[in-house]
């Protein structure tokens, strides 16, 4: 009886871990539901908008001051493998979303396949890359340059991609420059002082490193907050139902599952190392939550933000929850790959 009950624990314990029920993914979820429930409107929500957007500004600063110097130079040399992910990125992932037009919009509705559009144009994660990366063995500086290059690049490529795949055959008076200068104004200028002032700030970083995770995450539970209020405000839940939640779940799905498969096989054609295959898949799979929300404040403007910013929501936990399963399978398979038997 002991056994058996040992075995259902560890069982569950397995289970939840599978799942990767962190607390993060746990508190995005209470935010939609406080968003939900209880919504900030009026001039609440714009104190509280300028105060996400300061949040934002001082999270990207941190990421430049994360990012060594050294990890650059080794990145940049290693220009093959940032080819492919950037191809991933922004060539196989719009393709896919593009192709997927005639199934997905009778399926979702406009609003919702221009969100998931708009993940398909998105850059890659840097933090979750870079872990899962580490995690399975694979080449860490690589994904730390790769993930990195794919943010500051993406913050001029998605809204130019935004402008001709959504809004090019729209009647929306659209302007891609304006969105590229309000973007690199939140999100790079922080980006560089940070990178600039690394000798002073990392240190300082170094020695709370669990106050600076809490800030990073703090700052995407409060911009999705502020999305999700302002959409269930305009009616987002009397838009959405059951079903078309299902279809959107098993749609990111299949893009994930395709995008990993492809990944896979095609860094292992091309002749890469275990290690640079490692990095290849996890940067090139994945899409950014932390960038995308606040890029799509900027570039939908006047848009129903909540249904935008959905899909890269659910994708997010899914590519969160498969991406962990995997590092930790390459992580074992590694492990005994290397273990050297010796003789008595």
């Amino acid at each position: 009886m002991l056994l058996v009950f040992y075995n259902l624990q560890t069982g569950c314990s397995s289970m939840l871990k599978l799942l990767a029920l962190d607390r993060f993914t746990i508190l995005l979820v209470c935010m939609v539901l406080l968003a939900s429930f209880l919504p900030i409107h009026g001039h609440a929500a714009d104190v509280f908008g300028v105060i996400t957007n300061i949040a934002i500004a001082i999270l990207f600063f941190l990421h430049g001051a994360k990012l060594s110097r050294e990890a650059i130079v080794e990145g940049v040399l290693h220009w093959r493998l940032h080819s492919v992910v950037f191809a991933f990125t922004f060539i196989v992932f719009p393709v896919v979303g593009l192709l997927a037009k005639p199934v997905l919009l009778p399926l979702l509705g406009q609003e919702l396949y221009w969100g998931f559009l708009f993940m398909c144009f998105l850059p890659s994660t840097v933090q979750s890359s870079i872990a899962f990366t580490s995690v399975a063995k694979g080449n860490v500086a690589a994904a730390v340059c790769s993930a990195s290059f794919s943010n500051l690049i993406g913050m001029f490529i998605t809204p130019i991609m935004v402008s001709l795949f959504i809004f090019g055959h729209s009647k929306h008076d659209y302007d891609p420059t304006s969105s590229i200068i309000q973007i690199t104004l939140l999100l790079l200028v922080p980006f560089i002082l940070g990178q600039l002032l690394r000798p002073y700030i990392f240190p300082l970083m170094a020695k709370v490193p669990s106050i600076v995770k809490a800030f990073d995450q703090g700052t995407i539970l409060m911009v999705v907050y502020s999305a999700f209020s302002s959409a269930v405000v305009a009616g987002l839940w009397h838009q959405v139902g059951v079903s078309t939640l299902i279809y959107l779940v098993l749609s990111c799905s299949v893009l994930l599952t395709i995008i990993m498969v492809l990944a896979f096989y095609v860094s292992k054609l091309l002749g890469f190392s275990r290690a640079d295959q490692i990095a290849i898949f996890f940067c090139g799979s994945k899409k950014t939550l932390a960038s995308g929300v606040p890029m799509a404040q900027i570039l939908f403007i006047g848009q129903p933000l909540g249904m935008i910013v959905l899909p890269i929501m659910i994708f997010h936990q899914i590519q969160l929850m498969t991406c962990g399963i995997i590092a930790n399978y390459l992580a074992k398979q590694y492990k005994q790959e290397n273990t050297i038997i010796r003789p008595e």
